[in-house]
């Protein structure tokens, strides 16, 4: 009996060592549908580090994931809290100043802070040019199809799982994501 008890504890332990991994540091991601092209495509499998941020802060242009209740959906993060977001002739403007968006596949609609807040807000309770603290603006890199945060809202902190660091699917385009 002992000797099969030192045979399996090898086993139980690379199991909890597994679990505890995917639980809490690193789980595989499915990207689904073209909303992030030409930067990730349809059925990619990505790596999610769920533990990035609990060690830095969300990052501008940041691939994130977020969860949406019975689906999780890959965009980039383009504005952080407290930042003045506005694009304008298609160009992107962040406190003010013009930021290159080498990301964006073709032509972004004009927007601002009051637009996103205006989705899922009244008038009277979008009287801001900042997003709000705890919330964030995300866009797919595929503008003209994507449902990101011109159509849902502004992002809660706490719906966003983790940062998309590492593409294992296909392999021929293994690697770190930009």
């Amino acid at each position: 009996m002992e000797k099969i008890i030192k045979e399996i504890i090898p086993y139980i332990i690379i199991i909890v060592v597994v679990i505890l991994l995917r639980t809490f540091i690193i789980t595989p991601v499915e990207v689904d549908g073209s909303s992030m092209e030409d930067t990730l495509h349809d059925n990619e499998l990505l790596l999610l580090s769920k533990i990035t941020y609990a060690v830095s802060d969300i990052k501008r242009f940041d691939i994130v994931v977020i969860d949406k209740g019975e689906e999780k959906v890959v965009k980039r993060v383009i504005g952080l809290p407290g930042d003045e977001i506005e694009y304008r002739e298609n160009m992107l403007f962040i406190n003010g100043e013009r930021v290159e968006d080498i990301y964006a596949k073709n032509e972004t609609n004009d927007f601002d802070v009051k637009d996103i807040c205006l989705i899922k807000d009244t008038i009277d309770n979008c009287n801001y040019n900042k997003v709000p603290e705890g919330k964030y603006i995300v866009l797919g890199d595929n503008r003209t199809i994507s449902a990101d945060s011109r159509v849902n809202g502004f992002i809660e902190e706490k719906d966003i799982l983790g940062k998309a660091v590492f593409r294992i699917w296909p392999l021929n385009k293994i690697g770190l994501i930009n």
